[in-house]
């Protein structure tokens, strides 16, 4: 499955899958920039990303985790 920047909850799976034991919220935009760039099928541009993007792909991950700790 080709990913890009905006397909965040998609992303956020994959991530959630990927880390599933660490807080979203304690990664800091760049490690989570390249953490996304790393994920099989991702095939966007990495120069496309921004604070707000970042953000939004975060606070999905978020969502996951927080529905993945019950």
């Amino acid at each position: 499955m080709k990913m890009g920047w905006h397909d965040s909850e998609e992303i956020a799976i994959l991530l959630l899958e990927k880390h599933p034991n660490l807080d979203p919220l304690t990664v800091r935009f760049t490690d989570l920039h390249k953490m996304v760039t790393e994920l099989p099928g991702f095939e966007d541009d990495p120069k496309k990303s921004n604070e707000a993007i970042l953000e939004a792909i975060q606070m999905a991950w978020h969502e996951e985790y927080q529905d993945a700790q019950g």
